[in-house]
């Protein structure tokens, strides 16, 4: 099977079920947990916006010329609190309303450790999977991206926004009180929300009473080091899938980051 990569497709089932896009097909990755798994890259990026063949990789898939012009490539995506919508600066304004201009969500997780997040609402809870949480409690929901990405902000003086991604793969986290976390943080935040509320609105920002999702990855083994898989130096991945976390394939000889890799042609077998 030949075709590029996509980000690995998730549904959160018990364990995390997981499929690899190559072109146009779906590897059941689950089905070769234990098995022998090879990756070989045909040298070829294929930009996955407009098809064009590209040397470098750019935003994850997407050629230099793309990356410039799309807002899906913009900094106020890694940024949300750099949302620029508002000043009619979008780079697109009309995928500025689909994606950004509509219900998101702050969450806490257990990544790393704890950590706040932010996601649309139609992307839980691929977002948690993702990030290979193994705990997610949904805090606030508020009606804009921006809107989110500034109380993330506020409690990130008191927790971490990132993920440390070597630890999230050396294994299952011990468990973390969320609803205990959410209810000692919310408090030290108080001033930045009612800031908020009066700056967009009473209704803007709704703090929720959700229950805690957990999450189970299709693990057998995790490593105890980590070591990095990279097409770009070497163009063949080959070992006995030990699991999947995250966006992560664990080999017995190392991982790799398909997510790093969208568009990169590859044969799998």
């Amino acid at each position: 099977m030949q075709g590029t990569l996509r980000k690995l497709k998730s549904s959160l089932t018990e364990p995390v079920q997981y499929h690899l896009p190559v072109g146009d097909e779906l590897v059941n990755l689950n089905a070769f947990i234990g098995k022998e798994l090879t990756l070989t890259f045909s040298g070829t990026i294929l930009c996955s916006n407009c098809g064009k063949k590209t040397k470098k990789s750019y935003s994850q898939g997407h050629c230099f010329v793309c990356m410039r012009k799309l807002a899906s490539c913009d900094m106020c995506i890694m940024k949300p609190e750099t949302c620029h919508y508002d000043q009619g600066t979008c780079r697109e304004p009309q995928w500025g309303e689909a994606n950004c201009m509509i219900p998101h969500y702050v969450y806490l997780a257990n990544t790393s450790g704890l950590k706040v997040g932010i996601t649309r609402h139609t992307q839980i809870p691929t977002r948690w999977i993702d990030q290979g949480a193994t705990q997610a409690l949904p805090i606030f929901k508020v009606q804009t991206r921006l809107q989110s990405g500034l109380v993330e902000v506020a409690l990130a003086e008191f927790i971490a926004d990132k993920t440390n991604w070597r630890n999230m793969l050396k294994g299952q986290n011990e468990a973390i009180d969320l609803k205990a976390a959410a209810a000692e943080l919310i408090p030290q935040i108080s001033d930045k929300l009612n800031e908020l509320s009066e700056l967009f609105g009473a209704t803007a920002i709704e703090q929720l009473d959700e229950d805690v999702v957990d999450l189970n990855f299709p693990v057998t083994e995790y490593p105890t080091k980590i070591s990095s898989f990279n097409f770009d130096k070497n163009p063949v991945v080959s070992g006995i899938l030990q699991g999947i976390k995250g966006q992560y394939l664990i080999f017995d000889n190392g991982v790799i980051n398909i997510r790093k890799f969208t568009s990169y042609e590859v044969t799998v077998g």
